[in-house]
């Protein structure tokens, strides 16, 4: 099989995918946006063919550069793993008539306000909201709804350009910040109460053949607002029927409705008052290297897992559920350049047994913004046969480990 991988080298962990279809027999080009010079000698070994191009996102130019690797030799199909790169890829995919993941369904799952339309009709559970244009629409939508609400980019990922409002004056300022109010098209949400978590799967034609259960401690739009709190996303070893049934069928429920065949899917769910709500779904893998979570708690090799369901249709591993996993971001204490760290080999010397990779920026190193993301700065990740023992870890590296800027 050959299989076109958009982007090979960037994030980092894009050559572990490479790597996998490589592994389980496929013939593999890249298309990118770095020379191929610049490529490490692994991945070029991992490549039968590779173009640089402009920007992956530019669908003109990866069209000609996915047309032009037709012409060398059958593509049997075009992946990408990215969020950004998901439509472009997809729409690309259909112009050439490479079987995968439909204009539809990489639509769906990019646009926020139509995602939660298309889910409803569904009977999803998930927030009342609106795609906007207009201040007025906004507006009238929190007078119906009440607050607070969430305004965010239609394309979102994560916590970025994320604002909560809790009264008027705060949305008319948000309605500022967002770009709304010039015109800019965004999704204005009711705020969900309650714990936010994470049910990353991969699907085989519509059906989930491996599946995950994270937790975010605290929700992520606080740990992407404050400075002090060192945020946790915590892989959970207890998934079963009986503890996620439920998060489970909503899951099924939500791919099937969207239309997602063979592929990763990243979803966030709410917990609370109102009962369990559907968030947002990506049709792709989670970011920040969870999917290396899963697989150092489950003895497997999540990648190949993957590069297996795309070249040969199918899946022979099991989830071993043997451990639970962890990150832990640790936060400079003020914007600037890092200056030294307390607490590092005292923590290593209690758990270092658990520990299984980390990162402290060298000192002189300049800080990232707290609404950067859990691996802009220092961080632990972790594992441990026990998901409360891992907890009990994770909160006391975070009580102990301090990052000193100025």
């Amino acid at each position: 099989m050959h299989v076109v991988f958009v982007e090979p080298a960037f994030p980092k962990n894009q050559r572990e995918f490479v790597r996998a279809l490589r592994a389980v027999g496929a013939r593999v080009s890249g298309i990118g946006e770095r020379s191929l010079e610049a490529l490490d000698d692994d991945l070029k070994s991992w490549l039968y063919k590779y173009e640089q191009i402009s920007s992956v996102t530019n669908e003109g130019a990866l069209l000609a550069a996915v047309r032009r690797a037709q012409a060398r030799a059958w593509v049997d199909r075009l992946e990408a793993t990215v969020e950004a790169h998901i439509l472009p890829a997809a729409k690309v995919r259909e112009a050439c008539q490479i079987p995968g993941t439909s204009v539809r369904t990489a639509f769906l799952c990019r646009d926020k306000p139509a995602m939660k339309e298309a889910l409803r009709a569904a009977d999803v559970p998930c927030a009342q909201s609106i795609g906007t244009s207009s201040a007025m629409e906004a507006r009238e939508f929190a007078q119906r709804i009440g607050f607070p609400l969430i305004l965010k980019p239609r394309d979102s990922a994560g916590a970025s350009g994320t604002y909560r409002v809790a009264n008027p004056g705060e949305l008319e300022e948000a309605l500022r910040a967002s770009g709304l109010q010039e015109g800019r098209s965004v999704a204005v949400e009711e705020f969900i109460e309650g714990h936010e978590g994470i049910y990353d799967t991969l699907a085989i034609d519509g059906r989930v053949v491996h599946d995950f259960v994270s937790h975010y401690y605290p929700n992520v739009l606080e740990s992407m607002r404050t400075r002090w709190i060192s945020p946790q996303v915590a892989t959970t070893n207890r998934v079963s029927r009986e503890n996620y049934g439920e998060i489970m069928a909503l899951g099924a429920r939500v791919i099937a409705a969207l239309g997602i065949g063979t592929s990763a899917t990243h979803m966030e769910w709410f917990y609370g008052p109102k009962g369990l709500k559907f968030s947002e779904i990506g049709c792709r893998p989670p970011g920040v290297l969870v999917w290396d979570l899963y697989g150092a708690a489950n003895d497997m090799d999540l990648y190949v897992e993957w590069a297996k369901a795309i070249v040969h249709g199918g899946t022979d591993a099991r989830a071993s559920r043997r451990f639970a996993a962890g990150m832990i971001a640790l936060r400079p204490d003020r914007d600037g350049s890092i200056t030294h760290y307390e607490g590092v080999d005292e923590v290593r010397r209690r758990h270092g047994e658990w520990i299984l990779d980390q990162h402290f920026p060298a000192a002189g190193t300049a800080t990232q913004g707290v609404d950067a993301g859990y691996m802009a700065n220092a961080w632990m990740r972790l594992k441990h046969p026990d998901y409360d023992g891992l907890r009990a870890v994770m909160d006391d590296i975070g009580r102990t480990v301090k990052v000193h800027a100025r």
